[in-house]
């Protein structure tokens, strides 16, 4: 079992910035694959950025490449989620997700994740 916790969201100006974390928990953090996913409302859960646990370069949505930024703390148990140039469409509820699936697909997949937090609402005002 795997527990998530997100933080960081909140109100923000066009333009600006935030961080989101997302602390796990559980001893095999290393393990799980980790994702980044948002939610708008009226719309479908969409893939933000995540990273397959064997490591290498984070995976990006074309809406935030250039923008946001994805990071990973084995030691803290934690993935972080730097959002600059924030636009009043990257408005959503974010989830954190992890999973025991590795591969471009399945890191992008919102489907192929087997544990959510509870989301931390992000809001860009115009």
């Amino acid at each position: 079992q795997v527990q998530l916790v997100e933080s960081g969201g909140g109100l923000v100006q066009d333009g600006g910035s935030l961080r989101l974390s997302c602390a796990a928990s559980g001893r095999t953090f290393s393990t799980y694959s980790m994702g980044w996913f948002r939610q708008a409302p009226g719309k479908e859960r969409e893939f933000v950025a995540g990273i397959s646990w064997t490591g290498g370069t984070p995976y990006y949505g074309d809406v935030v490449k250039g923008r946001f930024s994805f990071t990973r703390d084995n030691a803290k148990n934690t993935v972080y989620l730097q959002m600059d140039s924030l636009k009043p469409e990257d408005t959503a509820v974010y989830y954190c997700a992890a999973g025991q699936l590795s591969g471009r697909r399945a890191v992008m997949s919102a489907k192929t994740y087997n544990y959510w937090g509870q989301g931390t609402q992000v809001t860009v005002a115009a």
